[in-house]
């Protein structure tokens, strides 16, 4: 039985191979992983060809980065999925440098540079040493709050509210597929020995629940499914693209990669916190080797960078399932979507309202992971603007005019474009400027104050 708090296996504990694969399937499906590349080909006005290319090059990528991450490096229940963050300097990059083949050979050369600078830096050994200088329970607890909080707008806004379709059925889809989920859940509250079945495959469950509803109302197409090819190969950047090297582009997709260490750090401590285990200095020198190394991957394969995605702690709070073996599944389904196409049409046809409904959810209980963090130590004055400011500033790059973020510098729009990011960063100098004492005040200064 697992060790770790609220848990029905910890990470170490061996799974059947049909459960491994199902419980695989269920991290995968509950994965958006498909969208950011959808929005660059978009942005890119890409060929449909070339945009499939693009979505199996970042199945391939997350599926080489999940295995590396979980068995050889980390060795901690982790999923490695496509990031907006770069989505706007990539086609920043692209459209400076002619666009065409060019503009990728330029992009992809970009990331292939910025990949090898981080495996450098988690090579030095340098980063556990700022984690633990920088990066108390207290702050920690902050990173993953605000990165829960910071999704839950986009499982409500890009995958109902926003998303293609009658808004009405947005709505009630995603209404639907959270009651299922948490129906599965107050089922395996209720009756113990179904806990095995409903709590553990609540998140599929959910997701197929949905998808047949969206199909009663005719919103599942399976004429995408019939349409794609059994098997096809990704367009690789190294043999497709080749790789141009700028040094403007380079300099801009290190500043990004330094705010994706910052948001995936934000991940890391996310899945330490649902796991109720600590992660050792050893493992963050590692997670930044392998999280280059994913990102190398990626860049060779012709996709965006791979980082840690914080979706999963998320599903592993819900099912009470951390083993690796399952991570280790979602990889090797990953790589599985990557080349057969029918297997990535089907995914990507599961309506976004019913994602959503699901996504939310996840959404809640990491950031209530993270208040669950905060909770375990005695609070201080100084402590609830260490977690109230960067709360305000997520709200406030969510809700930010698209306009005041066009009429930024470049620099400042990618840190604007990670909420995660700029909180996270606040929260450390918050840390590190407020005292850690604040002086008693005396009844005469607190007249004085209020006159």
């Amino acid at each position: 039985m697992a060790s770790e708090k609220n848990l029905i296996a910890g990470p170490d504990e061996p799974l059947r191979n049909h459960t491994a694969a199902l419980l695989g399937l269920q991290h995968v499906l509950a994965m958006d992983v498909y969208v950011p590349p959808f929005i660059i080909a978009g942005l890119l006005a890409m060929s449909m060809d070339a945009k499939m290319g693009l979505i199996q090059a970042t199945f391939f990528a997350a599926g080489i980065g999940t295995i590396l991450q979980t068995r050889f490096f980390m060795k901690m229940p982790m999923t490695q999925g496509p990031s907006f963050v770069p989505i706007g300097a990539i086609a920043g990059i692209y459209l400076a440098n002619g666009g065409g083949r060019n503009g990728l050979a330029t992009v992809f050369g970009s990331l292939l540079v910025g990949a090898v600078l981080v495996i450098l830096f988690g090579l030095t050994g340098f980063f556990q040493k700022i984690i633990r200088k920088l990066v108390p329970s207290l702050v920690g607890g902050t990173i993953i709050t605000v990165v829960g909080l910071s999704l839950i707008p986009s499982a409500l806004n890009d995958n109902i509210f926003q998303a293609s379709g009658n808004l009405n059925q947005n709505v009630l889809l995603g209404v639907l597929t959270a009651a299922i989920l948490v129906l599965c859940v107050a089922i395996s509250l209720r009756f113990p020995r179904l806990e095995r079945v409903f709590k553990v495959s609540s998140i599929i469950i959910a997701l197929l629940g949905g998808s047949l509803i969206a199909a009663a109302m005719g919103r599942f197409s399976i004429e995408t499914v019939i349409d794609a090819p059994w098997f096809s190969l990704p367009h690789f950047a190294v043999t497709n693209y080749g790789f141009h090297f700028s040094l403007s582009a380079i300099l801009t997709m290190v500043v990004i990669y330094a705010v994706l260490l910052t948001e995936t750090s934000g991940t890391w401590f996310a899945m330490s916190a649902v796991l109720h285990k600590p992660m050792s200095d050893k493992q963050w020198n590692l997670g930044i080797i392998g999280e280059g190394i994913s990102c190398l991957i990626a860049a060779l394969a012709g996709a965006t960078p791979v980082t840690g995605y914080s979706t999963n702690a998320g599903v592993v709070s819900i099912t009470g399932v951390a083993s690796k073996k399952a991570f280790v599944a979602a990889g090797i389904w990953f790589i599985s979507f990557s080349f057969i196409g029918k297997l990535a049409a089907f995914l990507a046809a599961i309506p976004a309202a019913v994602i959503g409904g699901v996504f939310a959810i996840i959404c809640s209980t990491i950031m209530l992971s993270g208040l669950q963090v905060i909770r375990q130590q005695e609070f201080a004055e100084r402590d609830l603007y260490i977690l109230g400011i960067p709360i305000i500033m997520t709200l406030a790059l969510i809700l930010i005019p698209s306009q005041l973020t066009r009429e930024a510098p470049q620099l400042i729009q990618y840190l604007l474009s990670s909420p995660i990011a700029v909180s996270a960063l606040l929260a450390i100098i918050l840390n590190q400027v407020l005292p850690k004492k604040m002086p008693a005040k005396t009844v005469e200064q607190v007249e004085d104050e209020l006159i």
